[in-house]
C-alpha cells in the first residue's frame, strides 16, 4: 500500500462525527467552538519512559507519584530557640538547664527530662522527651540556664513528621507538568528518576518561494522566514517536545505533499505556515482533502481567519496562516492547548479578567479579534490597558512590546476610550 494510500485510510473517521454535530461550518468555525472541536479529536500519548530527575523538566507526568516517605520525615524546629517538655514548665518565669544542642544535620543524642532544654536551630530534629520549642527572642540565657518571659504554648513551632505528605499519599498526579516545584518536589522524596511520556514529536515547515533563510542576502520582492523560528521558540517554551524542523518547501503541490507524508510518517502533530488561502500556489487546502481530513479551515477571528486543523494518517495538522503575528495568535488561542494535552497535560481555562481601557479601538462587528495590547497597573490595583499601535497581522515587533491580547467578542464593535475591556495576559 502506497504512503497516499495509509495516511488517507489512517485519517477516516473524523468527518462523520463532525456532520451530525449542530452549527458545524469549517468556513467560518468561531473560537470556542473550534477549541472544543480540536479537543475532541486529541488523545494522549500511550507510551513513557524513566528519566533521570535532571531530564524531567518540562515533562510531563506519566503515572501517579505515591510519596515513599512521610514529608517532613520527622518532626523538626521550625525556628532557632530552644526545644523543651511543655509539662516541665513551671511558674511565671520558667528556668531550665540548658543540656545541649541539636543542630540541622547534627541532632542531640540523648533524652531531655521537664527540668531540662536543649539549644535548637531551624531545620534540627526535635530532641527524645520534647514537645515544644521556644523563640530564642523570647527567652533570657545565663549560662547553662534560661529564663522564658513569655507564654508557651503547647507544641509550637515544630513541623509534624506527615505533615507535608503522608507516607503512600499521592505526591504528584499523572498529567502534571514538572516545572521547578515538581522537580524539588521529587527531589525531596528522593526521588532520583521518574517516569514521564515520551517526548512529542512536532514537525514543522514554511511554504513560500518568497521565502529566504536568515543569514542570507535580502533579494528583491522576497523576505526571510520568521514563522519558523517563532513556531520553534513557542515550541520550546511547551517543553516536552522534540522538534523536527523541515526548513521552508517551495510552492510546488509534488514537493508539499512529498513534505506532508514525510512528516505524517515521522511526527505527533505536524504544524504549517502559509499556503491555507485560496491562492494560486496555495496547495494545502487540496492536499489535505486528498490525504487526509479537516476539521475546519477557518476561524472567525483577527488575525489567523485562515488557520486548518485537521489529522494526515495519526498526526495531528495544523495548518497556520502566513501572516507573522496571525502565525503566533493562532498557536496561543489553538495549538500549543492542543499539543498539551497530546502531551498529557489537561487543559487550562483561558484566564481572562477585565481591565478600562484608555484609549479608542476600531472593530467591526463578525470576528474575535486578538489585538495586542499593553496592560499596567496603577497605585490602587485598577488595571489598565492600551493597545500597541497599528495592528496589521505582518507587524510582529507589536508581538515584542505587548504583555496581553485585548480580547474583542464576535458582535463587539468600536470600543470607547474609558470602556472596560476583557484581557489575557501572556
Amino acid at each position: 500500500m502506497d504512503s497516499t494510500k495509509h495516511a488517507t485510510q489512517a485519517a477516516t473517521g473524523m468527518l462523520p462525527q463532525l456532520a451530525t454535530l449542530e452549527n458545524y461550518d469549517p468556513d467560518s468555525m468561531p473560537v470556542e467552538q473550534a477549541r472544543l472541536f480540536i479537543r475532541q479529536f486529541l488523545a494522549p500519548l500511550d507510551r513513557a519512559e524513566t528519566v533521570d530527575l535532571h531530564e524531567a523538566f518540562m515533562r510531563t507526568l506519566a503515572a501517579d507519584v505515591p510519596s515513599p516517605m512521610d514529608v517532613p520525615p520527622h518532626d523538626y524546629s521550625a525556628m532557632d530557640g530552644y526545644a523543651l517538655r511543655h509539662a516541665g514548665l513551671r511558674g511565671a518565669t520558667p528556668r531550665l538547664r540548658v543540656i545541649g544542642n541539636s543542630l540541622a544535620g547534627h541532632p542531640f543524642g540523648g533524652k531531655v527530662s521537664a527540668a531540662e532544654c536543649v539549644r535548637i536551630m531551624t531545620g534540627a530534629l526535635i530532641p527524645e522527651g520534647c514537645d515544644t520549642v521556644v523563640m530564642q527572642e523570647h527567652v533570657t540565657a545565663n549560662g547553662a540556664e534560661i529564663t522564658i518571659g513569655a507564654d508557651v504554648a503547647h507544641g509550637q513551632n515544630i513541623r509534624r513528621a506527615g505533615e507535608d505528605i503522608r507516607l503512600g499519599a499521592i505526591a504528584l498526579r499523572a498529567g502534571q507538568s514538572v516545572h521547578a516545584a515538581e522537580m524539588g518536589l521529587l527531589a525531596s522524596l528522593g526521588l532520583d528518576k521518574v517516569a514521564v511520556l515520551r517526548k512529542l514529536r512536532v514537525a514543522i515547515f514554511s511554504t513560500g518561494d518568497e521565502l529566504l533563510q536568515p543569514g542570507t542576502p535580502l533579494e528583491p520582492g522576497r523576505i526571510f522566514d520568521s514563522n519558523r523560528y517563532s513556531l520553534y521558540g513557542m515550541l520550546s517554551e511547551l517543553g516536552g517536545v522534540e522538534i523536527l524542523d523541515m526548513g521552508n518547501i517551495r510552492d510546488d503541490r509534488d514537493a508539499i505533499k512529498t513534505a506532508l507524508l514525510d512528516a505524517a510518517s515521522k511526527a505527533d502533530a505536524i504544524i504549517t505556515s502559509g499556503g491555507v488561502s485560496v491562492g494560486e500556489a496555495d496547495y494545502i487546502k487540496e492536499l489535505l482533502s486528498e490525504i487526509g481530513e479537516v476539521v475546519f479551515w477557518k476561524i472567525a477571528m483577527k488575525p489567523g481567519r485562515p488557520l486548518a486543523y485537521g489529522k494526515i494518517g495519526a498526526s495531528h495538522f495544523f495548518g497556520m496562516p502566513g501572516n507573522p503575528v496571525a502565525v503566533m495568535v493562532t498557536f496561543m488561542q489553538f495549538v500549543g492547548e492542543a499539543l498539551r494535552i497530546l502531551m498529557g497535560q489537561q487543559p487550562k481555562p483561558v484566564f481572562t479578567f477585565k481591565a478600562l481601557c484608555t484609549e479608542r479601538i476600531r472593530k467591526s462587528p463578525g470576528r474575535t479579534e486578538f489585538q495586542r495590547g499593553i496592560l499596567s497597573q496603577d497605585e490602587t490595583g485598577a488595571f489598565f490597558v492600551r493597545t500597541t499601535g497599528e495592528q496589521g497581522s505582518g507587524m510582529l515587533s507589536s508581538m515584542t512590546r505587548a504583555n496581553c491580547f485585548i480580547v474583542l467578542p464576535v458582535l463587539q464593535g468600536n470600543v470607547d476610550a474609558g470602556s472596560m475591556v476583557e484581557v489575557q495576559p501572556f
